[in-house]
C-alpha cells in the first residue's frame, strides 16, 4: 500500500533515526505552543492596559509598575524560549533531512552498481545522473519544507484555531473551514502540477543524456566536425526543458492565489465578527487585537502553502522516479557456495542468452569445456556475441538456458549461479577492449585490484604488463594523475594499464575480450608470455581465454574455439582450422594452408 505513495516512502526512513525525529518533532510543539501562548499574553497585557490596571498610581502618588514589568518579563521569556526552541529545531531538521537524504543516495548508488548491465543500457547514463542529481535534489528540498509545512504548520493551526475557539467558536469556525477549503483546492491543483513535472523531469534526461554523450564522445565530435549540428541538438533540448518547465511555472502561478484569496477571508472574517463582539461587550480589546494576529499568522503560514504545494507535487514526481530504480529487481543474486581452491577452468554447457527485451538469442546452444591452465582464443563474427559471452564468466550476464560451471574434469565443476558473487568476481577477471581508467592517479588505478600492494608489488604488474615505459613518462611516475578516464594516455598505454590492474588481482581465470586490441604484435608476444609465465612460476595454473581477430594473437593459443550463429562451430589449432573452415579463413583473412 505504502508503495503508492513513493514520497511518504521517503519520509518513512526518518523511522531509521527515531530519537532525533522525536526531538525536532517536540521543539516544533514548543515553537508552536509558545507562539499561541505569547499571542494570549499579549492579549491579557492589552486588557491590562485598557483596564487601567498594567501601570497604578498609588495613595502617595507614585506608581505601581510592577504588573506592566510582569507582562514584559513574561513575554520576553516566552519569546526568548520559543526563539531557542526554533532555531534549534530548525538546525536539526536541516541536519535530519541531510541524513535521510544521504541514506537515500547511498541506496541509489548501490542500487546502480548491483543493477543488470541491460538496465544501464536500457535507461543511460543522463537518466542515472539526474535521478541521482535533480530528483534528489527535489526530494531534498520537500524534506527541508516537511518540518516547517507538514509539521509546524498543522501545530501552528491547531494552536492558534484552539485559541480562537477558547475565545468564541464561530470565531474560529469560519477560519477553520475557510483553511479547509483553501487546502482542498491546493490538493485538487498537485495531480495537474505532478504530471508538469513528470514532463519536466523527462526533459531534463535528454537535456542530461546529451550533454553526457557531447563530453563523452568529444573525440567523434571533433573527428567529423559535428560540433555545430550537436550544440543545436543540444539547443533544441534545453528549449524544450525551459518551454516545459515554464508551463509548470505557469500553472502553479495561475492557480495558487486563489487558495490564499480564500483563507485571507478569514482574516476578513475575524475583523468584522470580531468587532461585533467587542460591541456587545462578549469579547475584550486585548482578545480582539489577539485574534486578528493570529489570523495575520494563520495567513501568512498557510500562503506558504501554495509554494510548498509545488515542491512537494516536484518531489512526489521525484521520489516517484527515484522508487522506480530503488524497486527495481536485481536480476543477479549472489550463491552460497564456496568456490573452490584448486585450479579454475571454464565449462559451458547448451548456454542460451537472449537480448535484452526477451529478443533473438544471440548464443544458443553454445557449449565448450577450457580446462585450468588452457589459453584458448576465441573468434567470430562483429556482434556473434564474444563479449556477451565473456561477461558471464563473473556473472556480468546471466544465462537463460545451460548453465556457466568453474572448476575442472578432475575436481568436479560448480555452477557459477550457486557460488558467492564476490569471491567469483575476485577469481575471475574480464579485461574489456574498452580501458576505463578513474580520474586519479596511476597508483590509485592499480591498487583497485590489490588495495594493500607496495609501490615494488605495482611496479611489477606494470612489468608484466610490458607497461613500465608508461610509468616512466609520467611526470610524477605512480602519483601522476591520469584524468578523466585517462584521456592523457593513448589507447595502448590505457591497454597496458588495465591489463596491469588484472594482473595484480592474480585471478584464476583471465579473459582478454580485444584488450591487447592497441598493442603491436612484440608487446602483445610479450604480454602474453609474461602472463603464462608468471603463473606457471606461482604454481598456479591460470585459464586465459583471449577474444581476438589478430593472427598473432590466435598463433600462441592452445586452442582456437570458432563462434557461429550463436555457438562453438569449430575448435582446433590455427593450422588445423586455416586447413579445413572457409568461415575462419573469411574472418582472419588468410589463404588455403
Amino acid at each position: 500500500m505504502i508503495k503508492r505513495y513513493p514520497l511518504l516512502r521517503s519520509l518513512l526512513i526518518y523511522r531509521e533515526m527515531p530519537w532525533r525525529f522525536v526531538l525536532t518533532g517536540s521543539l516544533f510543539i514548543v515553537v508552536s505552543a509558545g507562539l499561541a501562548l505569547q499571542q494570549w499574553l499579549i492579549g491579557h497585557a492589552l486588557n491590562d492596559v485598557n483596564n487601567g490596571q498594567a501601570v497604578l498610581r498609588l495613595a502617595d502618588g507614585s506608581l505601581d509598575v510592577s504588573r506592566a514589568w510582569f507582562w514584559l518579563w513574561a513575554l520576553l521569556g516566552v519569546a526568548l524560549v520559543r526563539g531557542v526552541a526554533q532555531y534549534a529545531g530548525g538546525v536539526l531538521s536541516l541536519i535530519l533531512s541531510q541524513s535521510l537524504l544521504t541514506r537515500l543516495r547511498e541506496r541509489i548508488l548501490q542500487q546502480v552498481q548491483t543493477l543488470h548491465l541491460s538496465y544501464h543500457w536500457e535507461h543511460g547514463m543522463g537518466e542515472m545522473i539526474s535521478r541521482t542529481t535533480r530528483d534528489a535534489d527535489k526530494l531534498r528540498d520537500a524534506l527541508i519544507s516537511f518540518w516547517r509545512q507538514l509539521v509546524e504548520t498543522p501545530l501552528m493551526v491547531l494552536a492558534t484555531v484552539g485559541l480562537l475557539a477558547w475565545y468564541n467558536l464561530w470565531l474560529a469556525g469560519v477560519p477553520l473551514v475557510l483553511t479547509g477549503v483553501a487546502l482542498w483546492v491546493f490538493v485538487r491543483q498537485t495531480e495537474r502540477l505532478l504530471m508538469l513535472d513528470r514532463e519536466v523531469g523527462a526533459a531534463y534526461d535528454r537535456v542530461n543524456q546529451d550533454l553526457s554523450e557531447g563530453i563523452g564522445g568529444v573525440r567523434v565530435i571533433k573527428s567529423f566536425a559535428l560540433e555545430a549540428g550537436r550544440i543545436e541538438r543540444f539547443s533544441q533540448q534545453v528549449d524544450f526543458f525551459a518551454e516545459q518547465a515554464r508551463r509548470a511555472l505557469a500553472f502553479a502561478s495561475s492557480r495558487i492565489p486563489l487558495p490564499q484569496v480564500i483563507v485571507a477571508l478569514g482574516h476578513v472574517w475575524i475583523f468584522i465578527y470580531g468587532a461585533t463582539l467587542v460591541r456587545d461587550g462578549q469579547l475584550g480589546i486585548g482578545e480582539w487585537v489577539t485574534s486578528l494576529l493570529i489570523a495575520t499568522t494563520l495567513v501568512f503560514r498557510i500562503e506558504g502553502i501554495g509554494r510548498v504545494m509545488q515542491v512537494f507535487a516536484d518531489a512526489r514526481a521525484s521520489a516517484e522516479r527515484i522508487w522506480q530504480l530503488l524497486d527495481t529487481p536485481t536480476a543477479i543474486q549472489s550463491g552460497t557456495q564456496v568456490l573452490s581452491p584448486e585450479p579454475l577452468g571454464v565449462r559451458f554447457e547448451q548456454v542460451t542468452v537472449q537480448a535484452p527485451g526477451g529478443g533473438r538469442s544471440i548464443l544458443h546452444d553454445c557449449t565448450f569445456t577450457v580446462e585450468p591452465g588452457e589459453m584458448v582464443a576465441l573468434v567470430g563474427a562483429t556482434g556473434a556475441g564474444k563479449s556477451l559471452l565473456a561477461s558471464l564468466l563473473p556473472r556480468l550476464a546471466d544465462v537463460q538456458h545451460g548453465g556457466v560451471s568453474l572448476g575442472s574434469s578432475r575436481t568436479g565443476w560448480q555452477d557459477v549461479r550457486a557460488l558467492d558473487l564476490n569471491a567469483l568476481r575476485r577469481r575471475v577477471h574480464v579485461v574489456p577492449q574498452e580501458s576505463f581508467l578513474f580520474s586519479d592517479t596511476l597508483a590509485a588505478n592499480l591498487r583497485l585490484a590489490a588495495p594493500d600492494a607496495s609501490d615494488e608489488t605495482l611496479r611489477r604488474g606494470l612489468r608484466l604488463a610490458a607497461a613500465e615505459d608508461v610509468m616512466a613518462r609520467l611526470p610524477h611516475g605512480l602519483d601522476t594523475a591520469l584524468g578523466d578516464r585517462g584521456v592523457t594516455l593513448s589507447g595502448g598505454q590505457r591497454q597496458r594499464i588495465n591489463l596491469a590492474r588484472a594482473l595484480l588481482a592474480h585471478p584464476d581465470i583471465l579473459c582478454l575480450d580485444d584488450a591487447t586490441s592497441a598493442l603491436d604484435t612484440l608487446t602483445e608476444r610479450q604480454v602474453i608470455h609474461n602472463i603464462r609465465n608468471l603463473l606457471q612460476g606461482d604454481g598456479q595454473a591460470t585459464t586465459l581465454l583471449v577474444i581476438s581477430s589478430k593472427l598473432s594473437t590466435l598463433q600462441l593459443a592452445d586452442r582456437i574455439l570458432v563462434l557461429d550463429d550463436g555457438h562453438i562451430a569449430d575448435s582446433g589449432t590455427h593450422a588445423d582450422l586455416a586447413a579445413r573452415n572457409g568461415f575462419y579463413r573469411d574472418l582472419l583473412g588468410v589463404d588455403h594452408v
